[in-house]
Parts: C-alpha cells; structure tokens; sequence
C-alpha cells in the first residue's frame, strides 16, 4: 500500500503532473521575462508579483475563456486525446528520474525515457495537429517532421553518449540514476571533456529544434504559414498545445541537467545545496537556449537541416567516435 502510494505521489505530485505544470510556467515565464529584457521590453509584468503568474492566468484564460473554433474537418476530441496522451507520457517519463520519490532503475531505462518524453510526444503533436487540418497545419506538420528527422537522433546521441560513458563499468548499465552520478568524473578526465563537450554542443542544438526556437522555428514561421502546425489551434486545445511544447522544453533541460551536469553533484538530493545546484544548472541551460532563441534569426527549412547536421549530428557522430577510443 505504502508502495502505491508513493508511485501516486511521484506522478501526481512530484516529480509529476503538478511538479511539471508549475515547472513548465516558469520555465515559460523565466523565457519570455529574458526575451524581453534581450528586446528592451518589459514583458510579463502585472499578474502576480513582478507578472510571475502571467502563465497561469493565460492558461486559464484559453482553458475557461475562449471557445475551440474550428471546421467541418476538424477532429477536436481526437486533437484533445492525442494532447492528453502526450502530456501524460512526459509525466510517466519523469519516474525515470533520479528525483523521482518512486524513483525506477533498470538496465537501458535511457531508452524508455527517451521514447515517452520524447519519441510518443512527437508523434502525439502531429497526430494532434492533422486533426485540426488546414493548409499551413498540413505545412507546418511536414517541416515538423523535416526536423525530426535530424534534431532527434542529435538529442538521442547526445544523451546515450555520457549515459554510455558513465554506466559501461557500472552494475546498472545505461540507466540514467546509475550514469549521473559518474559525469563529473568524466569532465574531470581531459578525453572525457572533449566528448562531454560536443555532446553539450549537439545537446543544445537539439533542444533548439526540439521546441522550435529561433534559428529553427521553421514550422510555426509566422510571417510565412501564420502559425504553422498550430494555426487551426484555439481555446483550451491552444492551452494544451502550449503546455505541452513547455513541458516538453521542462523535461529536456532537467535531463540534461542530469546527464551533462551531474544533476545535484557533487551534493545529494536532499541537502539544500544539491536542490540549489539542480536550480543553478536548470537555469544556466535556460538563459543559453533563450539567448540563442533571441539573438538568431530563422532559418529556412533547409537552411536548418543543413545547421542541424552541421552543428548537432556531425558533433555527436565525433563523440561517439572519441567514446570508442576513450
């Protein structure tokens, strides 16, 4: 019963739904607080304490407030499913994590991770958007999907290499709770830095084109297709949209908070260093993707190919190269 329970909390609370709704605007706060600032704007600024809560009072607004508009063509209960469907795999995803109050340890978990947080959701954003069809969704969807032809197996490399490196001599192999606690040994190895290095770079990179920020948010162009996979997206679906892009970008940083950084090392989960140095690195990751999200402009579709191979994949092919000889 004891047992039950915790699992409960662990996907309910935290490290769970809750955790990761909260998680997710604030994470969506600290960025538009930070474009703002890069624009000379002021951005988020009247709804709660120096407008923290302005994500949740627009969340509520689309939820309560607007009306779904939509077509004869238009699947709004298959659009609403799909979401959900993605939005409780990223929160299944997170017992994976060495945070986790019910925390799961097995040989290869990096794997199931991979495909509930990020290989279901994908599949569930374009399942979502078809069913809302319209020529710029139908637009939007295709270079979605350009993208991830490139973007995901950058984010799957650049993750599996440390994993790889830190659990190959471990009794747990492959499993994020056994690798983390061994990545600050490998920064500490000058081979093992150059890897950590261009698994960081093709890291960044991914996480980029994952959540379709500038130079890659090629399938929401607004001056080109309105808005891209989400143009026929209103109301409380809009809501969901937006809630699941940001705790799709919530759960990325936390793993490679994890898996690049070492999560709380070198302190333990439950002293109050180790929370404040995950909070330190989550945010570090943070300002660097929102920084490259404001000083870049777009790319076309295969101007961002062409990046993405370049700068993600060609690096984390080199890691791996470097991993065998390491």
């Amino acid at each position: 019963m004891n047992e039950i329970i915790l699992i409960l909390i662990s996907i309910l609370i935290f490290p769970g739904l809750l955790f990761l709704v909260v998680l997710s605007f604030l994470t969506q706060y600290a960025v538009r607080k930070l474009s703002a600032r890069y624009q000379r704007r002021m951005g988020p600024s009247y709804v709660g304490p120096l407008g923290i809560l302005q994500p949740f009072y627009d969340f509520w607004k689309l939820l309560r407030s607007k009306e779904i508009v939509k077509n004869k063509y238009s699947l709004v209960s298959a659009a609403e499913i799909s979401l959900l469907i993605g939005i409780s795999s990223i929160v299944a995803s997170v017992v994976l994590l060495p945070l986790s109050l019910y925390n799961i340890v097995s040989d290869f978990d990096i794997l199931i991770f991979f495909y509930m947080a990020s290989v279901v959701p994908l599949f569930m954003m374009v399942i979502a958007s078809l069913s809302m069809p319209g020529p710029y969704t139908s637009m939007g969807v295709s270079r979605l999907l350009s993208l991830a032809t490139l973007s995901e197996p950058t984010y799957f490399a650049s993750l599996i290499i440390p994993v790889y490196l830190a659990t190959r001599q471990s009794g747990v192999f492959m499993s994020i709770s056994s690798a983390y606690r061994n990545v600050l040994s490998i920064w500490l190895d000058p081979r093992g830095a150059v890897i950590m290095v261009l698994c960081l770079i093709a890291y960044i990179v991914a996480v980029q084109a994952k959540s379709m920020y500038q130079p890659f948010n090629i399938p929401e162009a607004e001056q080109e297709i309105i808005a891209g996979y989400e143009t026929e997206f209103s109301g409380p679906l809009l809501a969901l949209m937006n809630l699941f892009h940001d705790m799709d970008l919530a759960v990325s940083l936390i793993i490679g908070v994890y898996l690049l950084f070492g999560g709380p090392l070198p302190y333990s989960h439950t002293s109050p260093q180790g929370i404040l140095m995950i909070i330190i690195k989550y945010l570090i990751l943070l300002v660097v993707v929102t920084l490259i999200k404001n000083i870049m402009g777009r790319y076309r579709i295969e101007q961002g190919l062409a990046q993405i191979l370049k700068y993600g994949l060609v690096p984390s092919i080199m890691a791996s190269i470097l991993t065998f000889l390491f």
